[in-house]
């Protein structure tokens, strides 16, 4: 595998990133705290109920 420069990112981060973009284009937030508040918005997300969801 010569020449193979991935680097693997976790789907929880992945998540992450993309809340955060999102809170970026959307407010005026910067990246540190676009991304603190995007893992609090996972975790919330992610501790509703599933059949609530």
């Amino acid at each position: 595998m010569a020449g193979s420069n991935r680097t693997y990112i976790s789907l929880y981060d992945q998540r992450v990133r993309l809340v955060a973009d999102a809170l970026k284009q959307n407010s005026k937030l910067g990246e540190t705290a676009a991304v603190e508040l995007a893992t609090h918005v996972l975790y919330a997300i992610d501790h509703i109920p599933e059949k609530v969801r």
